[in-house]
């Protein structure tokens, strides 16, 4: 066979071609952010409401000024004396060395400062408060880790309706994964995920009778929960991560600039540059001070108007949060550059390329426990697109989920900002409630794919909790853009100009850099300075105490009608609208300018990234091995199997399941025999196994029913198990409806009169 060559111009021609429809690609990309952002910022120019009007009496005028002029005197007094008081409080925490902001006692169980490989984090337990029921051992604890992102560890329970008061509530065992202000020379973050495993198997030796503990792991402590997961899937029981940002380059184009910054900045160097003026060591107010700058209005103007606004009753709240909020903790060099480089600029997790040492890596697909994962459409500093996009970077489809015999959970909330996920007690006492409520019956779940739905029946105090299942392009959907050429080019550039700084730049700067003059760099930043300000080591604010008694003493409210109230809260409106208009304008022009530096770079071939590993087909799904194990055995088993098999048939024709009935397959599959004789694992293995053969083979699952039920009583007595487990007829819905008539068509079993469960069985907790 005579090979033709190819013609020397038609490469390049073919070359010049493919970089053609790139740029053009990338152009009609350019001018979709810009009509998003246009579209976005034509509301800012609408008209401000008209001003109220003011009385026609100028006696009644005068009156109403001087009343507001007293009323808004003593508030100015009773604002600056609450901002004194967290000036206080601020200089108080610090030189405390910035212990946890837990509002629970606790006492220590292992300090990581002690391992071999030291950290400065540390396992504590909670200690219940009297108004709290005593801790049971038996039942499943809660470890929950909290951020590392500039603040303290407590935002998971600074408040009693937060997620360690839901928990104790409960009566569960809670472990609290806390850290200090300063890390421990040399650490890593591997050395931490070490150490975190060491606080888990110690909750194991603590709790022998217990099933294996929830992992909480809040914002940034999400990546520490997964890391932990992927690399010991032994210790872990459940996962819960709130506000987790796994995959940050996901967006959703027009919103979530924040991903932006980092190529703006040129890459990872920035961070290496302010560790290295730090000597070795990055302030933790550089984070703090980036996550103030996603929402101005309120960072500088809108929570102090607020404090002013209600000086008489909102003191009390402020300095709660500013307690947490204004403690800022330190990381090693190495630290911040690994979280840089590996999660913010590489956004190597959901792609299985963060090393764990030894050669291996951390691998999302290993995780087996189920995974719970809480977002919100109204965070702009963790989208839902970078908690949840990893979904579907890590698996092909829901199939695939269900073939590995993993289950996962996603909630969504509409509104809440970031941090209310964390410190809201509306969501404590919501969300985070039924998600614990839920966890009790987690292990019931078969493998897939799941929406939780919370919804309030009309006229009931209680919440109505279904688990629906979703598909990949659900996922896809709420994640936003599903490729992005322009973040591989960040990586890439990002690298180089790394490079050039370590041999360029850092030698001269960590010559220069002494301890001293970092501190006094981390004691003039302006995260602390405007806090260190306002409090009594000002000479200046000596008078703002006693004046502020005295406002108290003598307080004299302006009526709510009278309108220089009106006039002032229309000023603040104006002044919150302008500094957003602004903030508007800068997301904008931030994300115009990445798209068409990064964009086009991409686009020209200059710096792009790997082509990505495909997904499995379903072809190579069907030949894993978990799948063919599972369908080699589809006629094997006997009652157990069947009645499992047959609930997760029902449960795939409804579409989801009821918490409702969720409880009362909990309830057959742990007292009922022959199921209340397996372990849990042993439980979990065959929901797991009957999942696969119900999902990859429906129609042989069915038909193979009656071979595992030989006996028309093992058939009847099975039938009533699931037609009481399903609950009235009328409920199911059409399609379950449909697979019910089948199970009984296949059984040979007519109708029968449904006896539902009395609740008798079901256990309390986990």
């Amino acid at each position: 066979m005579t090979m033709v060559p190819t013609p020397p111009g038609r490469e390049f021609f073919t070359r010049g071609a493919e970089t053609m429809s790139r740029v053009l690609g990338q152009a009609q990309a350019l001018a979709d952010v810009a009509n998003r952002q246009a579209g976005a910022l034509l509301p800012r120019l609408r008209p401000a409401a008209p001003p109220p009007p003011l009385p026609r009496d100028p006696m009644t005028l005068l009156s109403d000024a001087a009343a507001y002029a007293v009323d808004a005197t003593q508030r100015g007094l009773l604002f600056w004396d609450t901002m004194r008081q967290a000036g206080n409080a601020f200089a108080e925490h610090e030189a405390a060395g910035c212990p946890p902001v837990l509002v629970f006692d606790w006492q220590m169980e292992l300090d990581g400062r002690t391992l071999p490989r030291p950290c400065n984090y540390a396992l504590v337990r909670i200690t219940p408060p009297a108004d709290m029921p005593p801790t049971d051992p038996a039942l499943r604890p809660f470890v929950i880790i909290d951020p590392r992102a500039g603040h303290g560890a407590g935002i998971g329970g600074f408040k009693s309706d937060s997620q360690v008061g839901v928990a104790l509530r409960r009566g569960h065992p809670v472990y609290f994964v806390i850290f200090f202000r300063d890390p421990e020379p040399g650490q890593t973050v591997l050395d931490i995920t070490t150490a975190e495993t060491a606080f888990l198997r110690r909750v194991h030796e603590l709790h022998p009778r217990a099933p294996k503990p929830v992992v909480i792991g809040n914002c940034q402590g999400g990546w520490a929960v997964m890391m932990l997961a992927a690399s010991h899937p032994d210790l872990c029981g459940a996962l819960v991560l709130n506000g987790a940002p796994l995959s940050y380059w996901a967006g959703e184009r027009g919103r979530n600039p924040m991903r932006y910054l980092g190529g703006l900045a040129g890459g990872s160097w920035p961070a290496a540059l302010l560790a290295d003026l730090g000597n070795g060591k990055f302030d933790g107010a550089n984070l703090v001070l980036n996550f103030e700058a996603l929402s101005p209005a309120n960072t500088w103007f809108k929570k102090y108007y607020n404090l002013y606004r209600h000086a008489d009753a909102e003191a009390e709240r402020f300095l709660e949060f500013e307690r947490w909020w204004g403690g800022y903790f330190l990381m090693n060099r190495d630290e911040i550059r690994w979280i840089v480089e590996n999660l913010f600029i590489g956004d190597r997790f959901a792609r299985g390329e963060i090393s764990a040492g030894g050669g291996a890596t951390f691998n999302m697909r290993a995780v087996r426990c189920p995974v719970i994962v809480f977002a919100s459409a109204g965070d702009n500093i963790t989208p839902p697109g970078q908690a949840l996009r990893w979904i579907a970077d890590v698996y092909r489809d829901e199939q695939e989920i269900k073939a590995l015999g993993q289950t996962i959970v996603y909630l969504m909330h509409d509104e809440i900002g970031h941090l209310g996920i964390f410190v809201s007690g509306a969501v404590a006492l919501k969300e985070h409630t039924e998600i614990a409520e839920t966890l009790a019956l987690i292990d019931s779940v078969a493998p897939g794919l799941y929406e939780m739905l919370i919804t309030r029946e009309p006229g009931a105090n209680s919440w109505s909790v279904e688990l629906k299942e979703r598909s990949m392009a659900d996922i896809r959907v709420r994640s936003g853009e599903a490729k992005n050429e322009a973040f591989p080019a960040v990586a890439k550039i990002s690298a180089l100009n790394q490079s050039i700084y370590d041999l360029a730049v850092a030698p001269a700067v960590r010559q220069f850099a002494t301890e001293e003059g970092a501190e006094l760099r981390r004691q003039l930043h302006p995260m602390r300075l405007r806090r260190s300000l306002v409090s009594d080591r000002n000479p200046l604010m000596t008078a703002v105490a006693p004046l502020a008694e005295l406002a108290r003493r003598h307080r004299k409210p302006a009526a709510r009608t009278n309108p220089f109230l009106a006039w002032e809260a229309m000023w603040a409106g104006a002044v919150e609208q302008g500094i957003d208009a602004w903030r508007d304008w800068r997301d904008a022009w931030t994300e115009v300018a990445f798209h068409g530096a990064y964009g086009f770079l991409a686009a020209l071939g200059v710096a792009g990234g790997e082509t990505p590993e495909e997904a499995p087909s379903a072809a190579a799904l069907a030949d894993a091995p978990e799948v063919r194990q599972a369908l080699a055995r589809i006629e094997a088993g006997g009652y157990p199997e069947a009645v499992v098999r047959m609930m997760i048939l029902l449960a795939q024709a409804r579409g989801g399941v009821r918490r409702s009935r969720l409880a009362r397959s909990n309830a057959l599959l742990r007292n009922e025999e022959p199921f209340a004789d397996l372990t849990d694992s042993a439980r979990q293995a065959l929901i797991r196994e009957q999942t696969v053969i119900a999902s990859m083979a429906p129609a042989e699952a069915l038909a193979t029913l009656p071979k595992l039920l030989p006996n028309p009583a093992d058939r009847r007595r099975a039938m009533a198990a699931v037609e009481g487990v399903a609950g009235p007829e009328e409920e199911l819905g059409e399609a379950a409806l449909a697979m019910l008539t089948q199970l009984r068509t296949t059984l040979g079993q007519a109708p029968q009169e449904v006896v539902p469960f009395h609740a008798t069985a079901i256990p309390h907790g986990l």
